[in-house]
């Protein structure tokens, strides 16, 4: 299995990051806290990417995610906590690991499993639950939560020991019960913790995951890395012709305001008399009282002075960004990214209507 697929190395991991947190939309992790995760994986063994078509279709594969508010303040998670996650399934489960999968993209989203399957040896499958960064755990549930009888496995780790907050759980039971626990379990840790879930045979996953998404997350960022060589303007320029996509705005932020409540970051923000809301992840665009743009389409802001990707944690009153978009069928899209009873949790938060918009 080592002779084959895309070697990750530190080349790799750079666009990795870049186009991560560009499909991210606001959310997907912090890529400096996936660099550091990361690194240490593609430096600790010959890390290998490979395509589903590497697998056999009995092998089951598991999800690596984290879960958390981007913008909490208590934070707290180790190396040890990430690959723990696995060793905790491995101790309670009968199932044999065939290769890990990422739950969406984003900064550390993107590189989310690097870890675990560097110290256990297994590959990183190039089949995300989803091509882009979505705010609640169903969502890169690969369409498990349709199964009626689905029991899954969850394990999930975190928090400071130092305060009291480390915590190390495993959830059994149906997709929404036990992603709820997660989001609990994360609240308590202080607002993130590594998870390990949803075990599938690759049938499975070639129906309803992101074929594909790391690899386009990697030509992405090496497509906007590359006009940033030239200036931030190139490096926008070149993305939004990569993703076929267009700029939206640019300009300072207005009127921002976030709030981390129940596990999530919800706020808005305007930047050049575009209307902007979030919940983690950027959820729609308007202007002059036309919707510009709507979740699962991809939104992003990205510095304009730097040239830095800004997620909604990143965001702050003042600061010079460019709003970018692209339209969601130019993105890798899971089946859940169409699902309206999904959609639904975000419209509730944001108080927007996403659903009408997904035929559009």
């Amino acid at each position: 299995m080592k002779t084959k697929g895309i070697r990750l190395t530190k080349d790799v991991l750079d666009a990795a990051l870049a186009g991560g947190t560009i499909l991210g939309g606001g959310g997907g992790g912090d890529p400096k806290k996936g660099r550091k995760y990361a690194e240490i994986a593609v430096d600790y063994t010959d890390l290998r990417l490979i395509t589903i078509d590497d697998l056999d279709e009995d092998d089951v594969l598991l999800t690596a995610s984290l879960v958390g508010a981007p913008n909490a303040a208590n934070q707290y998670m180790t190396p040890k906590d990430i690959a723990k996650t696995v060793e905790i399934l491995q101790k309670n489960c009968d199932f044999h690991i065939g290769g890990i999968i990422t739950n969406e993209q984003g900064g550390e989203a993107t590189v989310n499993g690097w870890l675990q399957a560097a110290v256990t040896g297994l590959p990183v499958v190039d089949a995300p639950c989803n091509g882009r960064a979505h705010p609640t755990g169903v969502m890169g549930s690969m369409n498990l939560h349709k199964i009626p009888d689905y029991t899954t496995v969850q394990a999930c780790v975190g928090g400071n020991p130092d305060t009291g907050n480390h915590i190390e759980c495993f959830f059994e039971g149906n997709i929404g019960h036990t992603s709820k626990m997660v989001r609990l379990a994360s609240i308590e840790a202080g607002g993130l913790v590594a998870v390990a879930r949803n075990p599938v045979k690759v049938s499975y996953a070639r129906q309803n995951c992101a074929i594909g998404g790391v690899s386009f997350a990697i030509e992405t960022g090496k497509a906007f890395l590359k006009g940033l060589e030239t200036s931030v303007e190139e490096g926008v320029n070149s993305l939004c012709t990569f993703l076929n996509g267009r700029i939206l705005a640019r300009g300072p932020v207005q009127n921002f305001s976030i709030e981390t409540t129940g596990g999530f970051d919800v706020g808005y923000a305007t930047v050049d008399g575009c209307d902007m809301t979030f919940w983690n992840e950027y959820a729609t665009v308007e202007k002059d009282g036309e919707r510009l743009a709507t979740f699962p389409d991809l939104i992003m802001t990205i510095n304009a002075k730097t040239g830095e990707p800004v997620t909604t944690a990143m965001m702050e009153e003042g600061l010079d960004v460019y709003v970018i978009t692209t339209d969601k069928k130019n993105l890798k899209l899971s089946p859940t990214m169409y699902a309206p009873e999904l959609l639904k949790a975000t419209e509730d938060v944001i108080k927007k209507d996403l659903i009408s918009y997904l035929d559009k």
